[in-house]
């Protein structure tokens, strides 16, 4: 490409949640920026859509919790955005027991949550080891979690921040799996640990690649607590806060235009009418996946994508479902994640069912209801009636299930065995509890690998762009950098890709615009 007169100091090819953070940042420093983005709306995965004809509801269709946005970005972008905390950490059902019991996790209520233990376990020392690896974990996250927003550590100066030698060895050098057979004795307590590991990543509890320990340790470290929390209005309500913040910081932002090649700081791009330009900048900030920018730098693959490995279903309840045990509400269970059929057996089951092939026959699955901490996304109407939403994200779904001709019959399978693994743990079928559409419809919105690398160019439909690194510098050259550089000076990463990248964080939005303005 012709190398073309510069017209922005940063163009952003991507829309998305860190595309933002990073206009953001740029424009409030006074550098010239446009961000240019496919669809017609931006906010990438973390949208709020009206799915379900003729009702009143938005649902955040892709991502759906916050965990690891730090409160930094918020306060630095003066984002009016609000974040709330679940009463209920998780309710888990026991598979294995003839009675109705479950597992109750509420932060706020340790006797409870000690109770729930002793009747599920049978085991008092049980909830003496959960709080003590809780604690260990705790520790880790409050020490690693503000490096994030930093340059890159050395393996071995983070390793002298965590401070522990113990907690380093189990969560970042050992299988997972192998820590929890020895730290919890409880299969069912295991469980609600490893599913954390296992979220959108296709690997095993003993994986010797330790996948699953950089999934866990994401899903841990947010915040400095690991705390999930609900955002206030959807996901769409904090996209449409970066939005605006950048807007006003004076970013430009153009949607309905795909970029068709990144090379030699130029841009090009055709536009929805079928127009074709090109614009040129100092630094081009990529907020698309890594193997995304090779294609658009016109370079082979580098190696096959990691799958992604989830199926994501959003449902509108006329009311919430019946449960089989009685000692907990239904809205008691749903505030926090619900865990289907996710003892640690169960999920080395459904792990080597898909391994081999096939859908699982009882998928381990997860749901929780936005609604309960948050019913502002509901309209007065089915608020009034009591209606609610319900999120479902079912593991070990990986891309290989859906490849080719068997992408919709893969998906419609998928689909059903999930309903029917929620089902074993109901007092009746949900499908008794989903309203319908003037047509008859089913309010059930799904996605699967397939559907995200389709409407997302998620490659492999994995949610962190690809299998998650570490946060520190694994190569001696990254220490000291901000883990979004490539091999081309001009050209950053600003997604899920970078180093430190996955989630709803805006951390990689952050770095990059970091690496920018040095």
């Amino acid at each position: 490409m012709a190398r073309p007169s510069f017209r922005y100091d940063a163009v952003i090819v991507g829309g998305g949640h860190n595309g933002l953070v990073a206009a953001a940042y740029l424009a409030r420093a006074g550098l010239s920026c446009v961000v240019l983005e496919r669809r017609a709306s931006v906010g990438g995965a973390a949208v709020s859509e009206r799915v379900f004809a003729g009702f009143d509801v938005h649902v955040s269709r892709y991502a759906y919790l916050v965990s690891l946005l730090p409160q930094r970005i918020v306060d630095d972008l003066e984002l009016p955005v609000r974040l709330v905390r679940r009463a209920v950490s998780s309710y888990t059902p026991d598979p294995r027991a003839r009675a109705a019991r479950g597992l109750l996790v509420a932060p706020d209520d340790r006797a409870a949550t000690r109770a729930s233990f002793q009747a599920v376990t049978g085991d008092g020392g049980q909830f003496a080891a959960w709080e003590r690896f809780c604690a260990m974990v705790r520790s880790v996250a409050q020490r690693v979690f503000p490096t994030l927003l930093e340059p890159l550590r050395s393996r071995a100066e983070l390793r002298r921040i965590v401070a522990d030698d113990a907690a380093w060895e189990a969560l970042f050098e050992t299988p997972l799996e192998t820590v929890l057979r020895d730290a919890l004795g409880d299969d069912l307590v295991r469980g609600v640990v490893l599913t954390d590991a296992l979220i959108g990543t296709f690997a095993g509890g003993d994986d010797p690649a330790l996948r699953q320990n950089r999934c866990f340790l994401y899903h841990a470290i947010g915040g400095g607590t690991g705390d999930w929390d609900v955002p206030v209005g959807g996901m769409g309500a904090l996209t449409a806060a970066l939005r605006d913040a950048a807007v006003a910081a004076g970013a430009e932002i153009r949607t309905g235009v795909e970029v068709t090649a990144i090379g030699d700081g130029e841009v090009r791009f055709a536009t929805a009418g079928g127009a074709e330009g090109s614009v040129g900048a100092r630094r081009i900030l990529a907020n698309v996946a890594p193997a995304e920018l090779r294609r658009l730098r016109g370079r082979p693959p580098e190696h096959p994508a990691a799958d992604g490995s989830q199926l994501k279903l959003n449902l509108l309840l006329a009311r919430l479902p019946r449960l089989r045990d009685t000692s907990v509400s239904a809205e008691r269970a749903f505030t926090g994640t619900f865990h289907v059929n996710e003892t640690a057996a169960q999920l080395a089951s459904a792990y080597a069912e898909a391994a081999a092939g096939r859908i699982p026959a009882l998928p381990p699955c997860e749901a929780y209801c936005h609604t309960l901490s948050d019913p502002s996304i509901l309209g007065p109407q089915l608020a009034a009636a009591g209606a609610q939403t319900m999120t479902i994200f079912t593991l070990h779904m990986p891309a290989r299930l859906f490849d080719g001709d068997a992408a919709e019959p893969a998906r419609d399978a998928a689909l059903a065995a999930t309903l029917r693994s929620l089902d074993t743990v109901l007092a009746e079928p949900i499908a008794d509890c989903i309203m319908r559409t003037a047509g008859g419809a089913p309010c059930l919105d799904v996605a699967s690998p397939a559907d995200l690398a389709r409407e997302l160019r998620m490659p492999r439909g994995h949610i962190f762009h690809g299998d998650l690194a570490w946060p520190f510098a694994e190569d001696p050259g990254e220490a000291g950098r901000w883990g979004v550089e490539t091999d081309d000076p001009a050209i950053l990463l600003c997604g899920a890709g970078a180093r430190r990248g996955g989630g709803v964080s805006g951390i990689a939005g952050h770095n990059a615009a970091m690496a920018v303005l040095g």
